[in-house]
């Protein structure tokens, strides 16, 4: 009986260490390394709560392909870094990156009345 409640301490503090590295991988921080120095803190967000809290189901409604500055939403880039196409200036007619996260995010955010759209709301200090 004396073993029982520190290893049943030992084993519930574990079990929350756990949790809380778990749910730290799912976290993302939008700041590649083309940003060099940031004016504001990173937006970030948790990848999969956010899809299952917006009822997004298919990736390509956010990872699009495309070519000339033309969203393709039958092509999927996901796992593809958004800064592959995407460059810190836009260069031909692709957009440039900050300009598409905020167009991809906010405008969604927009279209559905749900979610942040002002600068603070993702960019936390």
């Amino acid at each position: 009986m004396n073993r029982t409640l520190p290893l049943l301490l030992a084993t519930a503090l574990v079990l929350a260490c756990a949790q809380a590295a778990l749910s730290q991988q799912d976290m993302k921080t939008l700041s590649p390394a083309a940003y060099g120095k940031l004016t504001r803190p990173a937006a970030q967000f948790k990848h999969d709560e956010h899809n299952e809290k917006a009822k997004i189901e298919d990736c390509v409604a956010c990872h699009h392909g495309g070519a000339n500055g033309k969203q393709d939403k039958s092509a999927s880039t996901e796992g593809t870094p958004c800064a592959d196409c995407h460059k810190l200036k836009a260069e031909g007619k692709n957009t440039a990156l900050t300009k598409a996260y905020h167009k991809q995010c906010i405008g969604c955010h927009q279209a559905k009345g749900k979610g942040p759209i002002a600068c603070g709301q993702c960019h936390k200090r």
